[in-house]
């Protein structure tokens, strides 16, 4: 399977989490009830996460939505751009059986990528959270 884009994304936890309590912003409306619900839950399914590990989780999700969409861009080389800025709810980043991150793409994102594998890490230590996503075709 050849790479079609790869992108990278790295996000400051204390400023996303002050972002994210603001009404009206990207961030606030761009995860779905699955996401959260991942977030709040501990990598194994039993017991609660802590407020701070929870943000960070969610930082981490945020930055693997903007690096799957750096991804798709790097795709689309000589097209325009992909969808507005409202594309960020239509990118789930959810857990398999197994705990391991997966992206799921939503609505029309999911209608202009049929084809495509989505390959994707997410870190995050301290005030920092990452990701990095290739697609391939």
């Amino acid at each position: 399977m050849p790479v079609i884009g790869t992108g990278i994304d790295l996000v400051h936890v204390p400023g996303f989490a002050e972002e994210l309590r603001r009404p009206g912003t990207r961030a606030g409306s761009a995860f779905t009830a699955a996401e959260r619900r991942d977030a709040r839950s501990s990598p194994s399914g039993s017991g609660r996460r802590t407020p701070d590990l929870e943000m960070a989780s969610l930082a981490a999700r945020w930055a693997a939505k903007e690096a799957f969409i750096k991804a798709w861009s790097e795709s689309l080389w000589g097209q325009p751009p992909v969808m507005d800025e409202h594309v960020h709810a239509s990118i789930e980043v959810i857990r398999d059986a197994w705990g391991r991150p997966r992206v799921r793409l939503l609505g029309e994102v999911g209608k202009r990528l049929p084809d495509v594998t989505i390959h994707v890490s997410l870190s995050h230590d301290g005030d920092l959270a990452t990701a990095m996503v290739t697609l391939s075709a």
